[in-house]
């Protein structure tokens, strides 16, 4: 395939040149309509690109085959037979996999790391999850993908299962062996997703993890606007193989998706694709170069540790550089709010005791020597000591499933003081945000191990976006009263 081409970019000039004049949405109609003051921030180029794809970017029927020919090409791209474009994020993507391999109380096992979105399509479908515990590093307090024997048992123990959902890389960099347990999925017939949000740009380079259509699974998840050069929202979900329909695939993100997808989602997915078939490897090459020698530096800073994962994991991605900050006396959470307020440096990820600094092609000597002058300089802040944060074990942190997801989260609820919820079925999540894996699940039973964890968590510094009481003084939980109907089958 010609990958010089960029159908959707290409539709877009050609929209502009033609001169046309629309009367159809946007309304803004490419910025004519736009408040100056918004201009003054947004600029008009961006209006001027959002354009809409019906009788927009192709005609009334879209007989120019523009978005699929750009799907097309990205399927290519990456060694896939299809590629779904998503304006909604992997967020979108992911239910979209789910709802195509397993419906309403159908089984589908799930790792309970996984993130919240996952969460979502477990309550939206009501499919039932057969809960896979991680592997849990207690040292760390991290959880990593599960190994292949796990899956196996699960699969032995469940056969009536639809198949399997796994999340890799997490949040810290750490990969699963996607091949092993696509493996054995396939021994006993049945399909994985793999939630490769983190991923898309493993396709590129060899000297990074396996990408998850080469390692066959059979539906993979990205989020281009993460690891790649595409705006906020951009996702794409590829398939391969005969075990998930395609066409099955296309009729749940349709029922999910926006019937209002915009052009700049697609154009910037469309652009990013050329660029990194054409110049991906060199582009990775810089990056991964850049990433270790500011890991080296970084190491050398007094109180802080760059983390390493070999032998702990199948594999890890050298984009993402993890760093404890223990050493200092702070938690990442402090960590994080200083260099944004002092330094005016960003991090997505932090924790009790680490932050997370993702490189990608878009960076150079002179953002990871600002990242690294930041750090120095954090180091020599002297903030005070951290709140305490009461951490549990990994047994502690998994609850007991007394109701389904869905279930759940729809019954009849009253909110509860927190510390009359240990005993309580949730009737919601409770997720510290980001990685956004979920402590508490709608339809788990709430323990005072896990209450104290988030509660402490949020007192020292941890984003709580779910509880319907965001200071979580009190806990949305299931009525005593549908807890009995429940039981009794009424």
């Amino acid at each position: 395939m010609d990958h010089s081409r960029a159908p959707v970019l290409e539709a877009l000039q050609e929209f502009r040149e033609r001169g046309y004049v629309p009367f159809t949405p946007p309304g803004h109609r490419q910025g004519r309509g736009v408040d100056p003051r918004v201009l003054d921030v947004l600029g008009r180029e961006v209006f001027e690109a959002d354009v809409i794809a019906l009788n927009g970017l192709d005609d009334r029927l879209m007989r120019g085959g523009v978005i699929e020919h750009a799907q097309e090409l990205m399927a290519d791209a990456v060694h896939a037979e299809h590629a779904f474009f998503s304006t909604c994020g992997s967020s979108l993507s992911v239910k979209s996999a789910m709802l195509s391999v397993a419906g309403p109380h159908e089984k589908l096992i799930v790792p309970r790391h996984a993130h919240k979105s996952v969460v979502s399509g477990l309550i939206l479908s009501g499919v039932c999850p057969v809960w896979i515990s991680p592997d849990w590093d207690a040292e760390r307090h991290l959880a990593h993908p599960p190994g292949a024997n796990r899956v196996r048992e699960l699969f032995e123990a469940e056969p009536e299962a639809k198949g399997m959902l796994l999340v890799t890389p997490t949040d810290y960099g750490t990969c699963g062996d996607i091949r092993a347990i696509a493996d054995v999925c396939h021994e006993f017939g049945k399909p994985l997703i793999v939630d490769e949000a983190w991923g898309a740009h493993l396709p590129f380079h060899d000297d990074l993890p396996p990408w998850g259509m080469d390692a066959g699974a059979d539906v993979v998840v990205t989020s281009v606007h993460k690891s790649g050069a595409a705006v906020e929202q951009s996702s794409v979900f590829h398939l391969q193989g005969d075990l998930v329909d395609p066409k099955a695939l296309k009729a749940r993100e349709d029922l999910l998706g926006t019937t209002s997808p915009t052009s700049l989602v697609y154009a910037t997915l469309d652009g990013w694709r050329r660029q990194m078939v054409q110049h991906g490897e060199l582009l990775l090459t810089a990056a991964l170069a850049l990433a270790e020698s500011t890991r080296s530096v970084i190491e050398r800073l007094p109180g802080l540790h760059v983390m390493e994962f070999g032998g702990l994991v199948h594999s890890f991605d050298p984009l993402k550089v993890v760093i404890d900050v223990s050493g200092l006396d702070i938690s990442g959470h402090q960590a994080t709010d200083w260099l944004r307020e002092h330094q005016r440096v960003t991090l997505g990820l932090s924790d009790h005791r680490r932050i997370v600094a993702q490189f990608t092609q878009a960076d150079d000597h002179r953002s990871a020597q600002k990242l690294v002058e930041a750090l120095r300089a954090l180091t020599e802040a002297g903030l005070p000591s951290p709140k305490p944060v009461d951490l549990p074990s990994p047994d502690e942190l998994q609850l007991e499933t007394a109701m389904l997801p869905r279930d759940a989260f729809f019954a009849e609820v009253e909110q509860v003081p927190a510390d009359r919820a240990a005993g309580r079925i949730s009737a919601e999540m409770i997720t510290p945000y980001p990685p956004g894996a979920p402590a508490v699940l709608p339809g788990e039973v709430i323990t005072d191990d896990v209450l104290d964890y988030v509660r402490s968590g949020l007192a020292a510094g941890m984003q709580l976006p779910d509880p319907a009481d965001p200071e979580l003084k009190t806990v949305r939980v299931v009525s005593s009263r549908a807890r009995s109907s429940a039981a009794t089958g009424r």
